[in-house]
């Protein structure tokens, strides 16, 4: 039998929580200093409340320090890594090879020799593209104990991963946003802004519009997009989201990867909200209980405790893109969105009518066309889409959007829903845009997030009581778990007759569980006493506390830490370059330093510290020839009449930067702009 784990993110304190009580098994989140998101930083105190919540229930706390590392900075690393041993955070995610695990031995371990050894677990983060079986096995060999996944893989990799190297748990993820290029292997932020995604600061230059141009400079043609009325129109051939991936939803196979070896499914999300948070992982929580609770005899879950919720989880109803499985079963149509980066949310029906004012003849003006609505009067209607399971219900404050004649996304909020089915936009300009059959989707309920926006989840482990008698006037109290932990105590008191029945109360006694992380119900409390003893409410309110207390989580006393944060060593002011050499120094440095760290190494072809104007800023498996038609294996008849090589993107601010498609490799990659 294996443990299955549900990993969620924790942007802060208060999504960590959230995401325990709505059901997690494991929760990451980044320290002050060194995560791979570097507005989503933590102090070591938060991290320690977190922990101790979290450890009641058996969930893990992961802390990411998945940046590349300088030199001068390794003494902060070190001191950082300490502090989080100390408060017993279970495990760290990192991407520096000369962070050391426990087991490693063999290498210098101290900063002044360029590696530093943790005393906590090592999860190898998927920014080290981990892709191969040689890769995952070269984790394993070097200490790791969790190995994150590159999102492109199969199911069959997976698959063939978990066969050839079998003793290394394997995490993926699951759901949230994808990035168009291989983890680790972007370059493109610190080249163009000076921000560099292996140092935590991401500028998503994947997120941007580009036009795409052949080798003539001529636009190379982009696909309508769905639910527009955009047509021929010219300027769907300009500046679209060309790079910008749809959003991963794996729900519909979580059982599928669990058989091919996967026991850690993990949400993306370090900088979104708690209501996401929420939503997200009680969603999973639900998907993966179902799979549990027919296959008990293969899998079980690595946490315990039952989240009741005050909501049905939708991840429809939070932050999307809309979704893709992401290459899980191969290239499909759907990975990108070239219309927006934004969140478009669920579908919900299509305009069906306007207010009754007749637009002007001729080139529109607009005030004229508004005049009418000045008073807040200008509404639409919207009839339901066809084949849904069930028409949804709308509130004031909902946000919808839509994609206009040109394909661009607009987005607005309702005022008002009258019983009438009729919307008033807080903006009437915005029915200026509108034309009868637009497709409209939903991307905020203002009900759903008012839900969400109250407490919506209790966690609660089941408990069992047994009080009988351990001797004469001494009593025994048993708690047991339905995790399988045990407290018993031995209290002495006379034994005394009671005048009256003493079972309903002692029940009601033990059952005040109050804040405590515990439930349990009359049938759960046996009396297994010999006469009806009298045993007073406040003596048995005593006993309770004295067994409940160890039960729950509390640190040794002699690692308690609340540290200040300024004792960590100051990190060194370094001037920013708008340029990569500066990252692929330090990579090239990194690597190619000694040989206790260059068998974990990520590929680094072409990452030298005189670089090419032809070297790779993103390597990615998704590619544009294919999500274009014109793939010369996929599409042969249309590659023979496709634009001509090589095309090229380009900022609206002039700036190109070649492709390169690979197709041995079945690869495409942006070069450095000329």
């Amino acid at each position: 039998m294996r443990a299955i784990e549900l990993l969620a993110p924790a942007r802060d304190l208060e999504c960590g929580l959230e995401a325990v009580r709505h059901g997690a098994d494991a929760v990451y989140i980044g320290a002050a200093r060194f995560g791979a998101r570097a507005a989503a930083g933590n102090s070591v105190e938060d991290i320690a409340t977190l922990v101790r919540y979290a450890h009641t229930f058996g969930v893990r706390i992961y802390v990411t320090l998945n940046t590349l590392l300088y030199d001068d900075e390794l003494p902060a690393a070190q001191a950082l890594i300490d502090q989080l041993a100390a408060i017993h955070v279970d495990a760290l995610i990192t991407q520096d090879p000369r962070i050391l695990p426990p087991s490693s031995v063999s290498c210098p371990t101290d900063s002044s020799s360029g590696s530093i050894l943790s005393p906590l677990p090592l999860h190898s983060s998927t920014q080290m593209d981990n892709r191969t079986v040689d890769d995952v096995r070269a984790r394993l060999e070097a200490g790791y104990e969790q190995t994150v996944l590159a999102r492109e893989l199969s199911l069959d990799a997976i698959r063939s991963i978990h066969a050839a190297v079998p003793d290394m748990p394997l995490e993926v993820f699951v759901h949230g946003a994808l990035c168009v290029s291989y983890s680790g292997r972007c370059y493109a932020s610190e080249h163009c802004f000076g921000r560099s995604a292996n140092r935590g600061e991401c500028a998503q230059f994947c997120r941007l519009p580009f036009d795409l141009l052949d080798a003539d400079g001529k636009p190379v043609p982009i696909p309508v997009t769905e639910g527009s009325s955009e047509g021929s129109s010219p300027n769907r051939l300009r500046q679209r989201h060309l790079l910008s991936l749809r959003d991963m939803n794996r729900a519909a196979d979580l059982e599928a990867l669990m058989d091919a070896g996967v026991t850690s499914f993990k949400i993306e999300g370090r900088l979104k909200d708690v209501a996401y948070v929420k939503n997200t992982t009680a969603y999973y929580r639900q998907r993966i209980d179902a799979i549990l609770a027919r296959r008990a005899a293969d899998y079980c879950r690595s946490s315990y405790g039952t989240s009741t919720l005050t909501f049905t989880p939708d991840v429809n109803k939070s932050f999307n893109r809309r979704f893709t499985d992401y290459f899980l079963h191969g290239r499909t149509p759907d990975m990108a969105c070239f219309a927006s980066p934004k969140a478009i949310g669920e579908p919900v029906g299509t305009v069906s009518g306007l207010s009754p004012q007749t637009r002007p003849a001729g080139t529109l003006n607009r005030s004229a066309f508004l005049a009418p609505f000045k008073g807040g009067s200008g509404y639409f209607q919207v009839r339901p889409l066809q084949g849904i399971s069930s028409t949804p219900t709308f509130s004031n404050g909902d946000g919808f959007c839509f994609f206009d004649a040109d394909g661009h996304l607009q987005g607005f909020r309702i005022n008002r829903v009258d019983e009438q089915g009729r919307f008033y936009p807080a903006d009437p300009s915005i029915l200026a845009s509108l034309r009868k059959g637009t497709l409209l989707y939903r991307n905020f309920d203002a009900a759903f997030e008012r839900l969400l926006a109250r407490p919506s989840a209790d966690r609660r482990i089941h408990v069992r009581w047994l009080l009988e008698e351990a001797a004469r006037d001494l009593f025994r109290l048993t708690l047991t778990t339905d995790d399988g932990r045990t407290c018993s105590r031995e209290f002495p008191y006379p034994f005394e007759l009671a005048r009256t029945p003493q079972a309903d109360n002692i029940r009601r006694q033990l059952a005040r569980l109050g804040d405590t992380p515990y439930t349990t119900t009359d049938a759960d409390i046996t009396i297994a006493l010999s006469n009806n003893w009298f045993i007073p409410s406040s003596i048995l309110t005593n006993w309770r506390r004295e067994i409940v207390d160890p039960l729950s989580f509390t640190p040794d006393p002699s690692h308690s830490l609340t540290p200040d944060q300024d004792s960590l060593p100051a990190l060194p002011v370094r001037e920013r370059a708008v340029t990569y050499a500066n990252e692929s120094t330090l990579l090239s440095r990194i690597y190619d330093a000694d040989a206790c760290s260059e068998h974990s190494a990520p590929s680094l072809t072409g990452r030298a510290g005189g670089e090419s104007l032809s070297s790779p800023l993103m390597a990615c498996r998704y590619c544009l020839r294919h999500a274009l038609g014109f793939c010369p294996r996929d599409h042969a008849a249309a590659a023979r009449t496709a634009p001509r090589l090589p095309w090229f993107l380009r900022l609206a601010d002039g700036r190109t930067f070649p492709l390169r498609f690979d197709c041995q490799r079945c690869e495409m990659q942006v070069l450095s702009d000329s």
